[in-house]
């Protein structure tokens, strides 16, 4: 390992140390993210990589029990809006623990593809987007619903069909079958 990987590795770490989010590069290669402690590679897909997000077991486990691991491992490409743990933690009592109950896979199939649209959009297109439409997007995602976008400022908003809003918290986070943004909220169908 050259001694330019060393002082980048050692870097991002010191800054995940702090709270912050990192972003590893070694010339040649696309960027490698740092998402709950860990490293999101480029050369994986989305749930090779979710999977070692600490902040995103809950997502994952939904992932799971919606039946939705092969479809999200597939070729794609997806934009995926992931919520963190905190994020599902605020929803109300027991909601998270009803949706992952088999008797409620098709709601909680809908509330996960409610947080998917088809293709890979990366912030500056959902931003560029956002300014030709007076600062706001929207797309259709594959639960058939559309979420809208806003940007304000240096950052981009969701809003959700039913009035949840959220905020883009990591964007860009690249993947080899699309592109997941950090998200601090989900949005109910």
């Amino acid at each position: 390992m050259s001694r330019f990987t060393n002082i980048v590795r050692a870097a991002a770490v010191a800054s995940i140390a702090l709270g912050g989010v990192a972003t590893l590069a070694t010339p040649g290669f696309a960027k490698t993210t740092m998402v709950g402690g860990a490293a999101m590679y480029p050369t994986k897909n989305i749930v090779e990589n979710a999977v070692n997000s600490k902040d995103h077991t809950t997502l994952v486990a939904a992932v799971k029990a919606a039946g939705l691991v092969d479809t999200l491992s597939g070729k794609g490409p997806f934009t995926v809006f992931a919520p963190t743990n905190e994020a599902f933690a605020a929803l109300p009592k027991g909601t998270v623990e009803t949706l992952l109950e088999p008797a409620n896979k098709d709601k909680l199939t809908a509330v996960l593809t409610y947080h998917v649209v088809p293709g890979k959009l990366s912030a500056a297109d959902i931003v560029a987007a956002a300014k030709k439409m007076n600062g706001m997007a929207e797309y259709k995602t594959v639960e058939g619903e559309s979420i809208k976008f806003k940007v304000d400022g240096n950052k981009v908003w969701l809003m959700g069909a039913k009035g949840g809003k959220g905020e883009v918290t990591i964007a860009d986070v690249n993947q080899s079958n699309g592109v997941i943004h950090v998200i601090d909220t989900v949005l109910i169908p």
